[in-house]
């Protein structure tokens, strides 16, 4: 999987995240219905945004799922997954995406792809990934064309960039072509009015992307030699961070001005989760224009000395001379024996679901995440927190209806 808005399932309601998952398996589903098995390694989380949009755009339709088998990777349960012509473009912007992924890291000579001959073999399957891509996309009414060309565009680009050359120069091949894709949506969709604000977050979108990407390997391409955009034009992290802040404002400008049904989902992942990402790759652990100086400053707010300490005279208080309760002791389990446990361990390794979801432990029967699972929850603490970008800058979002509780965005 790759992607820069990645959610953590522990911050999503229980509604958002069947969601977030059918989509998800519906571009798998599409890439493997379309383009056969293989093609399901383009699987992405980025990708399944598109699929997203043009639901977020459509009336309610109990034919949008539909309910597919177990699966692996769902710990062997069925779901019901998202299907029709947003989970197809979807997967056709995938593939000549991943396609271009594929050519420039054949271009760089990454890893195996200084060899001659896997160098070729990953040539040949990045054009089969474009004309499979294009023949989708004929049927969709979406010209794949204008990806290829921007991606093309975009090596020329490289070659001549220099120190000066202003960072959005480069970028702009990758905003042309989300652009184009988000448009796309609001076609299928039958909301011709659309296009124009979608463009406008697509183009955004594509920019954040390349911008995100450039930070999270700037230190690993310094190392091996490889381009990078914000070495080559000699641009800093603080101007790549403000550009970053100015992209993340213009995608929730941009999709406010969109016409919508149920714009939730697509809410969470492109305000929200997308700031994450910005976060995420910048190192910063709270949102970039929330900074408070002092606890004082608001309730729920961390300032630059931690949070206030607790009451000393609570019972349970770091004051307390009786020290801090304990929890009360968990309940005795059945344990299974060594030989028991080791199969039930073999069964749980063999369908994945030690990767992905939740299973009993094999010996113990305790609740376990799935490696998959482990991802920085450290503020993942209430629903709240969801909204923690409508602070006191002003800078609020519209809408915060996208979770199942009050969001508290009052301003």
């Amino acid at each position: 999987m790759f992607g820069i808005v990645r959610p953590c399932t522990h911050r999503l309601s229980d509604g958002l995240k069947t969601e977030w998952m059918a989509h998800l398996c519906g571009l798998c589903l599409a890439l493997r219905s379309d383009h056969g098995q293989f093609a399901r390694i383009v699987t992405n989380y980025d990708g399944l945004i598109v699929s997203v949009l043009t639901e977020a755009q459509t009336e309610r339709d109990p034919g949008r799922r539909r309910t597919a088998g177990p699966c692996p990777l769902r710990s062997m349960r069925t779901a019901p997954v998202a299907r029709g012509e947003g989970a197809r473009l979807a997967a056709a912007v995938s593939l000549v995406l991943a396609s271009a992924k594929v050519r420039d890291h054949v271009a760089d000579r990454d890893g195996l792809l200084k060899r001659r001959p896997v160098a070729a073999a990953a040539r040949r399957v990045a054009a089969g990934w474009d004309r499979a891509g294009a023949r989708t996309g004929a049927q969709l009414g979406f010209d794949t064309a204008l990806l290829v060309e921007a991606v093309d565009r975009q090596t020329v680009i490289e070659r001549l960039a220099g120190p000066g050359t202003p960072l959005l120069t480069v970028t702009e091949p990758t905003e042309t072509a989300t652009a184009a894709a988000f448009a796309h949506t609001a076609v299928l969709a039958g909301k011709p009015r659309n296009a124009e604000p979608l463009a406008e977050a697509g183009r955004l979108f594509g920019r954040l992307a390349h911008l995100l990407d450039a930070v999270e390997d700037q230190e690993a391409d310094a190392a091996s030699g490889a381009w990078n955009p914000l070495t080559a034009t000699g641009t800093s992290r603080a101007e790549a961070r403000r550009l970053c802040d100015d992209a993340l404002r213009g995608v929730r400008l941009a999709l406010s001005d969109a016409e919508f049904t149920d714009d939730k989902l697509a809410h969470v992942l492109l305000v929200h989760e997308l700031r994450r990402s910005v976060d995420r790759a910048f190192a910063d652990g709270t949102c970039s224009h929330r900074v408070a100086a002092h606890p004082a400053d608001g309730p729920g707010v961390t300032g630059a000395f931690g949070p206030p300490p607790g009451n000393p005279y609570a019972p349970d208080g770091p004051g307390s001379p009786f020290g801090p309760l304990s929890p009360p002791p968990e309940p005795p389990r059945d344990r299974r024996g060594l030989i028991v446990g080791c199969l039930v361990w073999a069964g749980l390794a063999c369908t994945c679901q030690m990767c992905c979801g939740t299973f009993e432990d094999p010996w113990s029967r305790q609740r376990r995440e799935g490696l998959c699972s482990q991802c920085d929850c450290s503020d993942c603490s209430d629903c709240g927190d969801l909204c923690n970008c409508c602070g006191n800058c002003g800078d609020c979002c519209s809408n915060c209806d996208c979770c199942d509780c009050d969001c508290g965005c009052d301003c």
